[in-house]
């Protein structure tokens, strides 16, 4: 299970009525209909969020059912490590696509976004960061960093802009979970040697980090704004 997909589950649980954006529209689907069978409420909406217009029609149909908007979460995000490499190895196509999803769908979101945020009152965006964005590894993956760490910056820009709109802006920086998204790239090998750098001695399940995605949502951190936190099991403390 991704970690988008968990924190439609876990904010559902917690009374919210969810839209659930994705590309795979059957996946979209099938969240939202284990959402409505654990008795909470949800939309499914297919899109890909590199794209203006879907992102537009997204937050539309959301608002347009739920009446309001309180939350946005930008979970989307792609990891492409047999494509995108060090500056020197990756192709100009795939760093421009890996942009457009894990930085410019940010742009698009919060564009369409906010101005329902700043409607309902305030609100909360959470944006998903890295342990990519803080540090350099051997591995290089340059246009997934460089994105991550734009996100920072961002984060920070729109925690200082829409503070006294009543909107809180914040970034989770998550180690290695355990998805879907990772599971192509984690070899026994490979995840033996993260579990290894890891003090806690684990790679992280999404629940984790949803967890922390709900807290950001909530009341409980009303006096957060332009924060990082990361969930690394004590990866980057060393």
């Amino acid at each position: 299970m991704g970690m988008g997909r968990e924190c439609a589950l876990l904010f559902a649980e917690e009374g919210a009525r969810v839209i659930v954006g994705d590309i795979d529209e059957p996946a979209a689907h099938a969240t939202a209909a284990d959402v409505e069978k654990a008795g909470g409420q949800a939309l499914a909406v297919a899109g890909d969020v590199a794209l203006e217009a879907d992102v537009l029609r997204m937050v539309e149909e959301g608002v347009g059912r739920f009446g309001a908007l309180h939350v946005l979460h930008n979970n989307a995000g792609v990891l492409w490590k047999d494509r995108d490499r060090s500056v020197l190895e990756t192709d100009d196509r795939w760093w421009e696509r890996v942009m457009a999803i894990n930085l410019k769908s940010v742009f698009w979101v919060t564009k369409h976004g906010i101005p329902h945020l700043r409607r309902a009152g305030g609100g909360s965006i959470i944006l998903m960061g890295s342990v990519s964005a803080l540090a350099g590894f051997t591995r290089a993956q340059d246009a997934y960093t460089a994105a991550k760490g734009a996100l920072i910056s961002l984060t920070k820009s729109l925690a200082i802009q829409f503070a006294r709109d009543g909107i809180r802006c914040n970034i989770i920086h998550p180690g290695i979970v355990d998805t879907p998204l990772q599971a192509p790239y984690l070899t026994p090998e490979i995840r033996r040697e993260f579990e290894t750098g890891i003090p806690l001695g684990r790679i992280a399940r999404p629940r984790e980090i949803a967890t922390v995605a709900l807290f950001l949502a909530s009341e409980d951190s009303s006096f957060m704004t332009g924060a990082e936190l990361v969930v690394d099991g004590g990866f980057t403390a060393g």
